[in-house]
């Protein structure tokens, strides 16, 4: 959770140093702006699966206690496969809760539906009362997302929840990675349905391009970011400052419409997150090993698990795989896609035309679906199922592909398949999910014989993209994760995985405090038509007039105006005694205002001529004295202010005065 606040109010937190799973907090203009809400899934990887058959191996493994005795934790960590593993439903990474009043909060806006999954936890447990803005597919296809992590989770409860091992001092003396896990405190398990249900409710859609005033102050508007279905970058901006928010964007041509680029250009401050995780990986590459590693295990007769996410991704894989079974004899093999909301994922992805690339456009008027998955299920190539309960236990015949989540490998059905198909080296387990280390999420299945292929897909921006980006756009300012400002940490060398710009990026971490480098100078007011009618504009300098206003301002709901100053309305004398009605006294008119400057020598000239000849002129740092000797006066003209001084002679002093005034003009 990052806090942004301007630098003439006060300071920036960042609470979550995640740089693809984003949590910002904008304080900008009497508005608090969240931006995203990303929910960490990796710390999933310290748990156990959750199997949704019996798994005898899983169910057998030895509790772990510390080699002194000291320490027995037997009932919440289990030892497999040489590592130690909580025993408990997976637990997530919230968002900083604690150190900000999240209920101060005004709106969220969210970018896709990937950085929307920890929604219920802000909406619901921190008093939140705003609006949260989102795009209709990422609405849509985010609540599929946050309702099929929480069928994983009901579908194979458990009771126990694991505590001790997270006490500072136990958590010191485990083995590794456990005792390196930071903030445990904070992990919390998954939330329930309801709470899916009230968050979702308080998310208002939003199109590409529409302007939302909020309070009057700012006015946001999201912006294609050409990621994922209805994913958006954000323009904040208020009438003399703009801040641009760019969170998951792609420049390369998948099934989203493209990134609106131009919207981004006279940013004062463009906040960048949400890059690749995967900078040396090319798309296109990983796409063609997917194939290639498929067809080879499917020709050897055994079977391929995808692990994956219900939505993204998996439309151009089985796009790929679509163009690519027939040429590689692949036509007769099934293809499953096992997840509790695998049919609502497949139709979304038909039904939203108007946010898909121009090409898939073009094909709804055809008509034709926009994806070929479509012609898959006609054709019973590709098969969806909920669940591997059910029917998919009787039409199920190898080998095959399954496609199923969740990629982290600790729950949902691909634990069955991890179970089932790990002991072959027949099988290939494919990832092409960036989100988690592959070897991490395999750990508690070792030792395995099926073989593993990392083709992680990322269509994010890349260092040399955005670089490219940047220039264009030319932002003031850049604020991005410290992460971003230097090389990889096993790839120190490459200077060119990291951002080099002129003036370096303003980079955040996790608990630091930042302010936006730049401070409100200025409000737009409005006159009111009687008021503006009323001036009188004298040009000081050629195509430049000015005009002196005395008037009333209004300011309500961020809006200022300029009104006419009220006339007072007359006291009515009172019945009970006459008494004199006091007059009201007129408004006066204010003294004019003077513009110009008084040349030296002219000025001179001008006391000269009226008789004042010894003058005596002294240079200042602001301007010149003059002391009329015979007159014991002193004349001091400075830049923007004259000051004439003598003593009981206020006839000298009007005409003093009358002679600078002919220099100057009234207004």
């Amino acid at each position: 959770l990052i806090i942004f606040m301007l630098k003439s109010q006060c300071r920036r937190y960042c609470l979550s140093g995640h740089p693809t799973l984003p949590c910002n907090v904008l304080k900008f203009k009497s508005t608090t702006i969240m931006l995203d809400c990303g929910l960490d899934t990796t710390s999933a990887l310290y748990f156990l699966p959750l199997p949704l058959v019996h798994s005898s191996r899983l169910s057998k493994l030895p509790g772990w206690a510390s080699k002194d005795g000291t320490v027995n934790l037997e009932k919440e960590l289990k030892e497999c496969a040489g590592r130690v593993f909580v025993d408990s439903q997976p637990e997530f990474c919230l968002p900083e809760v604690e150190l900000l009043d999240l209920s101060t909060v005004d709106v969220i806006l969210i970018s896709n539906y990937h950085c929307m999954m920890a929604l219920p936890y802000i909406t619901e447990h921190t008093g939140f009362s705003g609006t949260v803005y989102a795009t209709e597919p990422t609405f849509q296809i985010g609540r599929l997302l946050m309702e099929e992590l929480v069928t994983f989770m009901e579908r194979v409860p458990k009771a126990q929840s694991a505590t001790c091992w997270k006490n500072k001092e136990i958590q010191r003396m485990l083995p590794g990675p456990l005792k390196d896990a930071v903030d445990v405190w904070s992990w919390k398990r998954c939330y329930s349905m309801q709470e899916v249900n009230s968050a979702l409710s308080k998310v208002q859609l939003v199109g590409y391009s529409q302007k939302v005033e909020l309070f009057g102050a700012v006015q946001v508007t999201p912006l294609s970011s050409g990621y994922s279905l209805g994913s958006s970058n954000w323009i904040i901006q208020s009438h003399y400052e703009k801040v641009s928010y760019v969170s998951g964007s792609s420049l390369l041509t998948t099934h989203p419409q493209p990134m609106d680029q131009s919207s981004l250009k006279n940013s004062d401050v463009l906040i960048l997150t949400g890059l690749t995780q995967i900078p040396t990986a090319n798309p296109d590459g990983m796409l063609g090993e997917f194939c290639s590693n498929l067809a080879m295990t499917i020709r050897a007769g055994g079977n391929v698990l995808v692990p994956c996410y219900s939505s993204g991704v998996i439309y151009d894989l089985l796009e790929c795989l679509y163009q690519f079974m027939d040429s590689a004899n692949l036509g007769t093999t099934p293809f499953y896609f096992i997840s509790p909301v695998a049919n609502s994922s497949l139709e979304f992805s038909q039904i939203f035309a108007e946010w898909l690339c121009q090409n898939k456009q073009s094909k709804v008027y055809l008509p034709e679906p926009p994806f070929p998955h479509a012609e898959l299920i006609q054709t019973n190539k590709l098969k969806h199922y909920p669940s591997i309960h059910g029917e998919f236990s009787s039409e199920f015949r190898q080998p095959c592909v399954v496609f199923t989540g969740h990629p982290s490998l600790r729950f949902g059905d691909v634990v069955h398949f991890m179970e089932l198909w790990g002991k072959s080296s027949l099988n290939t387990i494919i990832f092409t999910e960036p989100d988690f280390s592959y070897l991490d999420a395999l750990a508690p299945y070792q030792p395995l014989a099926m073989k593993c292929v990392y083709c992680p897909i990322d269509t994010r921006l890349n260092f040399h993209q955005v670089s490219k980006l940047l220039k264009e756009v030319q932002p003031l300012h850049v604020v991005c994760p410290e992460q971003y400002t230097q090389p990889p940490p096993a790839q120190s060398h490459r200077s060119d995985l990291m951002l080099e710009l002129q003036p370096p990026p303003m980079a955040y971490r996790r608990c630091s405090v930042l302010g936006l480098p730049f401070r409100r100078r200025y409000e737009r007011i409005q006159l009111q038509p009687e008021l503006a009618k009323a001036l009188v504009p004298s040009e000081i300098k050629p195509g430049i007039s000015v005009a002196t206003v005395s008037a009333v301002l209004q300011s309500k709901d961020n809006k200022h105006v300029l009104q006419p100053v009220p006339k007072p309305t007359p006291v009515p004398p009172s019945k009970k005694r006459k008494r004199l009605m006091e007059e009201v006294p007129e408004l006066l008119s204010p003294k004019p205002l003077l513009s110009g400057s008084i040349p030296l020598d002219a000025f001179l000239a001008s006391l000269h001529k009226s008789g004042i000849t010894e003058v005596k002129v002294e240079e200042t740092a602001d301007g010149h004295i003059l002391h009329l000797q015979a007159e014991d006066a002193l004349i001091q003209l400075e830049e923007d202010a004259t000051h004439i001084v003598c003593d009981n002679n206020e006839p000298l002093r009007t005409a003093l005065r009358d002679l600078v005034l002919r220099f100057l003009q009234k207004l």
